[in-house]
């Protein structure tokens, strides 16, 4: 295994009863590098998404982190490790501050209270959330929920950092802000998987992208090629792309 090789997805499949959400999924993912999880609704990204974080684990199959078999480890101890995630719909704890919120990520690393105050504001200054530390997190607005989740895994210190459609919802200009929120990760040295349905935000920002169809790898590579791939186009992108 290369020694820039942090994750590496090894002929995963994943079944719900007759359903198949993943077959035979193989992918590597570098350290610092941004890579695009892309493809239709339905195509398994999230469940992928799952199994990497350790929500449940694959019917076959392997995944390695920094070459350690993490297949049948639950998800804090991946989180341990350095995976952290976002969810698709924002996860928080409305009724505790954004303070304590984050907070708890921080204690998944972090020894005592204290210094999990200190990761905590640290963190939240870099989320551009300061001002808000001792709202209620129920009390923010959307993007600033979306914030919120990334600043909650961000004090996890994590190595792998999946973002889970960070910028669905958000105005033009939230996703601006969102984008470069997310650069400025991947500047701190973080690897980040991207599951992204706005094309035209995801494609300049990721380093390499990965499209699944029908829970298989229908392409990857570089984004300008990826959207020039005929079989994409055909699945997911639409006409429209070719174009462009």
């Amino acid at each position: 295994m290369s020694t820039d090789t942090l994750l590496t997805v090894a002929n995963v499949t994943r079944r719900f009863g007759g359903l198949v959400a993943n077959s035979n999924v193989s992918m590597t993912v570098h350290r610092g590098e941004m890579l695009g999880l892309i493809g239709p609704n339905g195509a398994g990204k999230s469940t992928l998404f799952n199994l990497i974080a350790g929500t449940f684990p694959p019917n076959e199959g392997r995944i390695l982190f920094e070459g350690q078999d993490i297949t049948g480890l639950p998800a804090p101890a991946r989180c341990r490790l350095g995976i952290a995630r976002t969810f698709q719909v924002p996860r928080s704890f409305d009724s505790m501050s954004v303070l304590d919120n984050v907070m708890v990520g921080a204690f998944a690393k972090v020894p005592g209270s204290h210094a999990a105050r200190r990761t905590a504001i640290e963190t939240l200054d870099f989320c551009s959330l300061a001002h808000r530390t001792e709202a209620s997190a129920g009390d923010l607005t959307p993007p600033e929920k979306r914030r919120l989740e990334v600043a909650r895994a961000l004090a996890t210190k994590p190595k792998l950092l999946l973002l889970d459609e960070v910028m669905t919802g958000l105005t033009p200009s939230e996703a601006r802000l969102g984008v470069e929120l997310v650069r400025k990760v991947r500047d701190q040295g973080v690897t980040v998987i991207m599951v992204e349905h706005v094309m035209e935000i995801v494609m300049p920002l990721v380093d390499r992208a990965v499209v699944l169809n029908l829970g298989k790898v229908l392409a990857e590579g570089k984004p300008k090629d990826v959207v020039r791939d005929d079989a994409v186009i055909t699945a997911y992108l639409g006409e429209r792309h070719r174009a462009a």
